[in-house]
């Protein structure tokens, strides 16, 4: 217990320590966070759907339906029809044969790496990607190598000197903290040279990036041979809550035998799979809502630049400005609240020592005078 004490002072020192904002109300463009409403820039509701009243209204008749609980793990007998629908329509929306939810994406990752590797095989994972592709490759009991961030070039120099029979290739979709895409167009000729799978977890891509909102995968056109593991979320750009995991049918059979994650847990409430498949035709049919998102995201970036604020080369809602310092991070997240601007530090472990930074993201619930009102109220990093 000593070294708990000891630990948790240490972190406040190094002005690492976290806590936790008590939001009472929906997300949207302003939320009322710790008794206060501010303008929100720092939620994944990216095309402004985890309020929207068709979701709300369809997570209500999916409660009359099928109750609030699932009940049992999906084998077990906690798979209703409303899941087993949404898994048909995700997997057609991803363009895969088939697709397997999960209670979330950390669990959708840590289960799909660990059912795919074990001991003798190699995992080569992006030096950025997110911590639970991290944890699913520790889990596995495989070698693990990382790669230099986008690195395509150090990637194939490690696949060529490993011996490993099975690899597996795993990167973000979009990058978490830094907003910027895998090189797919470069992956996945790597992958194939060296027989290696290519799997992508695409949580901050589905439903935003390419015309039709399907991810990085839509912007390369990429098979399911191409990119044979897909992973995506719901609780980002869909505004409801859980995972999948997209491929082959045998890929989903095998994972529905052996995913650990997916079988000793139970399966989402059934009402909320319900309301996804309402999201889903949303994200789909209004098109308008990407596009006006990227509008958001241009002239954000255009007024950053007016300001010389520097960003990452990012086309995504994800928006980071680099202040290094975890008590420079701290200190303009304060002043931005002060102004009435929510906008949330991201310090180490997350991002490497010396690269925290504000973690700015846009949402098609934003208005334009929205990102105005942000650009003015950055001026305090002048």
């Amino acid at each position: 217990m000593q070294r708990i004490a000891r630990e948790l002072n240490e972190r406040r020192a190094q002005h690492l320590y976290r806590t936790r904002r008590v939001c009472s109300s929906p997300q949207g463009a302003r939320i009322q966070i710790d008794g206060r409403t501010l303008l929100n820039f720092c939620s994944n509701d990216y095309l402004g759907l985890a309020n929207h009243p068709a979701v709300v209204a369809a997570l209500n008749e999916g409660a009359s339906r099928y109750g609030v609980g699932a009940g049992a793990a999906h084998l077990i007998n906690g798979h209703s029809a409303a899941h087993h629908v949404l898994e048909e329509e995700l997997a057609e929306f991803v363009g895969r044969p088939r697709a397997l939810l999960f209670s979330t994406g950390y669990m959708a990752n840590v289960g799909t790496i660990s059912a795919l590797t074990g001991r003798d095989d190699v995992i080569l994972e992006d030096r950025l990607n997110h911590a639970s592709l991290i944890d699913g490759a520790r889990s596995s009991g495989a070698r693990v190598r990382r790669y230099r961030h986008r690195d395509v070039e150090h990637l194939d120099e490690l696949l060529t000197t490993s011996t490993q029979a099975e690899r597996l290739i795993v990167s973000d979709g979009v990058f978490s903290m830094d907003g910027d895409c895998t090189p797919l167009e470069k992956l996945i000729p790597v992958a194939r040279k060296h027989s290696a799978t290519l799997m992508v977890d695409d949580a901050h891509g589905i439903g935003v990036v390419g015309t039709g909102g399907r991810g990085t995968i839509e912007t390369v056109s990429a098979s399911v041979d191409d990119v044979p593991v897909l992973v995506g979320t719901l609780g980002k750009a869909l505004g409801t809550f859980g995972a999948f995991v997209a491929g082959s049918a045998d890929l989903i059979e095998y994972l529905i035998q052996t995913a650990r994650s997916y079988i000793y847990t139970t399966a989402i409430p059934p009402a909320v799979a319900y309301a996804t498949r309402t999201s889903l035709r949303l994200a789909r049919e209004e098109t308008w809502r990407r596009d006006k998102l990227r509008a958001l995201i241009e002239r954000f970036r255009a007024g950053a630049q007016q300001l010389g604020i520097s960003l990452p080369d990012a086309s995504t809602p994800i928006q980071p400005v680099l202040v290094h310092e975890s008590e420079t991070a701290n200190a303009l997240s304060a002043a931005l609240a002060e102004r009435g601007i929510l906008v949330q530090p991201i310090r180490p472990p997350t991002v490497p020592k010396g690269q925290a930074r504000l973690r700015i993201t846009l949402s098609a619930a934003h208005e334009e005078q929205d990102v105005d009102q942000l650009i003015d109220a950055l001026t305090v990093l002048k």
